[in-house]
């Protein structure tokens, strides 16, 4: 199975980007002035409207609008939605929307520009934003909407949403306004949805299986207005709706059906029945996402290691270089017969699948099959090359 690893991006450099960091770090820090400014009545109300708002501009625009089309608007509103969703300082609609496209094209494969699989926590909660080979997106992914003029206009001018925000909360409620109101508000917004990436793929259940390590997460879900049920999403993206049944709280889309209600959006797709009931068999392309991180799980050059040790001196191996030495397709037919040893157990790939993926589908037990059978070929392999090897030295 082929797997992207940024072939566009080879030429750039993937180390750590401390000076583009430090604006970060400087706004966390900047929350110590809270100490001397405090809280009031309006700089808390600012703080937690802002929360709302700018989290439903992520959350209702950037992603489930933005990135899934999953309802549809005016052009106009569709401005607003950008402007709301820029208010919360994570750059543009265009760069966020492709970069979530990228995610769910290679959702934690090497490719995956945030995988906690891949990168670990820090990297997949906001490190990778630091990153150039990993942050710079794909944008032939938003040919549907890069050809709007003024939604590239807000592209470009990406910050200036969030100043702007900052400024008026700074005018109604002073030093504390912009500490409280915007700087703690922003803060908290950044992480309440850095969290789907990081700790929504490694915290949670799932309930369906999409080959990678999204979770179902309640906790998550309250403080993303909706984002945390991330499994059923990544099952089933292109709808309006993260909370596919009626006891998954999810805010954003209580919103999008107000919103509804007054005209501003509308068509708001829904999950269909078959989704719901998880009839939707699985693709070949999840079976083999499964099977490949199944598979990675143990070291195949180990594995034939050890059974060329046990086979040596024995007549095993002077039977394989002898089939190696007449044709590969010989070798493998005489390794496919016999019964390798040191390889994994079916029970040894079912733990493994069942730590990782955490349910239990017939789509899971055809990866653990497939798992197998790509270990059995690529230990097959290299014991082939090992043989042809000593074939060749004793020749020499």
């Amino acid at each position: 199975m082929s797997e992207r690893k940024f072939p566009s991006n080879q030429h750039m450099d993937d180390h750590f980007d401390w000076v583009q960091f430090m604006p970060m770090a400087i706004m966390h820090l900047g929350l110590i002035g809270i100490w001397w400014t405090g809280f009031t009545w309006a700089s808390v109300s600012l703080c937690v409207g802002l929360y709302i708002a700018r989290v439903f501009g992520i959350t209702g625009g950037y992603h489930r609008y933005f990135s899934h089309r999953g309802y549809k608007t005016s052009r106009v509103f569709q401005f607003v939605m950008a402007f709301l969703g820029a208010t919360a300082m994570q750059k543009g609609p265009l760069w966020w929307a492709a970069k979530h496209r990228e995610h769910h094209r290679d959702s934690d494969m090497p490719a995956d520009s945030h995988s906690p699989r891949q990168y670990g926590v820090f990297d997949a909660h906001i490190g990778w934003v630091y990153r150039e080979a990993r942050s710079n997106p794909d944008m032939d992914l938003m040919k549907d909407f890069s050809k709007y003029p003024e939604l590239r206009w807000i592209e470009k001018h990406q910050y200036m949403p969030g100043i702007i925000t900052a400024v008026v909360c700074t005018l109604i409620a002073g030093w504390s306004g912009f500490l409280v109101g915007f700087l703690l508000s922003t803060i908290l917004v950044y992480h309440a949805t850095f969290t789907i990436n990081s700790l929504n793929h490694m915290f949670g259940k799932q309930r369906y299986l999409t080959g990678d390590d999204s979770r179902n997460n309640w906790f998550l879900a309250l403080l993303s207005l909706g984002e945390g049920w991330h499994n059923n999403h990544h099952y089933y993206p292109a709808t309006a709706r993260n909370g596919f049944f009626w006891w998954e709280v999810d805010v954003t889309y209580y919103l999008l059906l107000g919103l509804e209600k007054v005209g501003l959006v509308w068509d708001l797709r829904q999950p269909p029945k078959t989704i719901l009931a998880n009839e939707k068999a699985p693709t070949q392309r999840i079976i083999d996402k499964c099977a490949v991180y199944i598979a990675e799980g143990f070291s195949a050059e180990h594995i034939s290691a050890n059974i060329r040790k046990r086979w040596e001196g024995s007549h095993m191996m002077d039977d394989l270089r002898s089939h190696a030495h007449d044709k590969w397709s010989a070798a493998e037919a005489y390794l496919a017969g016999i019964e390798l040893p040191e390889l994994p157990s079916a029970d040894d790939l079912k733990a493994r699948a069942h730590k990782q993926f955490k349910i239990r589908h017939e789509g899971l037990d055809r990866a653990i099959e497939r798992a197998q059978a790509m270990l059995h070929r690529s230990v097959s392999h290299r014991l082939i090359e090992d043989a042809r090897g000593d074939h060749q030295s004793a020749s020499a």
